[in-house]
């Protein structure tokens, strides 16, 4: 039976979705489903999805179920299923390192990680957990910032011979020496920093996109998001997000013919409003000149579920990563990264980042 053994670090909304998402679209036989670009990738769908670890410093987490960790507080995820079949699978205590901002601490217990008191794993533990639960993939969904942690849990990857989804925005995929290093263990990488279905990046270089393609010269523009779960409340400790705003911003630079000055582009995290919870509001504005000066501005205010708008995606990064992995390819996936990802090796527009994604699988195109 095809099967691919997914690994996850971090089980806070994002791999709640996930998990929910692979349970729910497991269920269906249907060719075309809502949320999924195709429920057939390179010869795999959702139900051959299986969750073999699960890694997590939070106490309410930490020894449960995954099928129960994902619903455990302060996850707040929207509800994909009321409930799904145990897994199997304890969630293990990793290594702190720089996984949790010390500012979280001074909110409520259900707002912010509770560490656990539990003895903190080896690399060596981190490494045989995943050789010996027969791990093909490991996706991290750590918080923004986990510079110390990502790297720790790449190396991890690398000496256990998994390939990883880094679903964060710090820089892998996107390192030469990160990548060069996945590459010689024959390993694939897709990465950095996940981009969501339909949210606020894509959706922001489309507006960039309509303006060039128009020829309306774009002046200044910027987008700002407040969301209410656990990421937007990180994100307040603003010595966290340099890697963030580098990813968001080159995201949307990269549509422009002629790079923007940095002071006519803002892209960033604006506020954690605790009551929104999962969901996710973005608010752009792009400012332009058309036929003869005469000014052009858009407004736009975008309302998300924030976890499962990504989820899809990365169900299919799995499946692509499972891919490369049987074909023995290893390295950065320059095509899945430029289409599931903010911060590739490379940059495409997205069409071009989805054809070059249909030839890969294909097989017409090596990664």
């Amino acid at each position: 039976m095809k099967q691919i053994n997914v690994a996850l670090v971090g089980i806070g909304n994002c791999a709640s979705a996930l998990v929910q998402g692979v349970q729910h679209y497991s269920r269906t036989e249907e060719q075309t489903v809502p949320g999924l670009l195709h429920r057939d990738l390179a010869g795999y769908t959702p139900a051959d999805i299986r969750f073999v670890a699960a890694i997590d410093i939070d106490a309410r987490k930490v020894g449960q179920d995954l099928s129960k960790a994902i619903y455990s507080p302060p996850n707040c995820s929207f509800e994909i299923e009321k409930e799904v079949p145990p897994a199997g699978v304890p969630v293990v205590m990793g290594q702190v390192l720089d996984g949790v901002s010390d500012h979280t601490q001074n909110y409520a217990e259900d707002e912010r990680i509770v560490l656990s008191r539990e003895q903190e794993a080896a690399e060596s533990d981190i490494v045989d957990l995943l050789r010996t639960s027969g791990a093909d993939i490991l996706v991290n969904y750590l918080p923004v910032g986990s510079e110390a942690a990502t790297g720790f849990y790449a190396r991890c990857a690398l000496q256990a011979g998994v390939g990883m989804v880094n679903c964060i925005p710090v820089f892998i995929a996107s390192s030469q020496e990160w990548e060069q290093r996945f590459r010689q263990a024959g390993l694939p990488i897709i990465g950095d920093d996940i981009k969501s279905q339909v949210g606020a990046t894509i959706l922001h270089r489309a507006l960039v996109d309509l303006f060039r393609l128009r020829g309306v010269n774009i002046d200044r523009t910027y987008q700002l998001n407040v969301g209410g779960n656990t990421d937007f409340l990180n994100m307040l400790n603003k010595n966290r997000l340099a890697s963030k705003k580098v990813s968001k911003s080159e995201a949307v630079q990269a549509r422009f013919t002629n790079r923007l000055p940095k002071n006519k582009l803002h892209v960033g995290p604006s506020d954690y409003v605790p009551w929104l919870h999962d969901n996710k509001v973005a608010f752009m504005r792009v400012e332009g000149k058309g036929f003869g000066g005469a000014p052009i501005d858009i407004e736009l205010r975008l309302n998300v579920e924030d976890s499962p708008n990504s989820a899809g995606v990365v169900i299919d990064a799995i499946r692509c990563c499972k891919a490369a992995l049987d074909r023995q390819i290893g390295g950065a996936l320059d095509a899945a990264s430029a289409f599931f990802c903010k911060h590739p090796p490379q940059q495409y527009g997205d069409e071009e980042a989805r054809d070059r994604l249909e030839s890969f699988l294909a097989g017409d195109l090596k990664n």
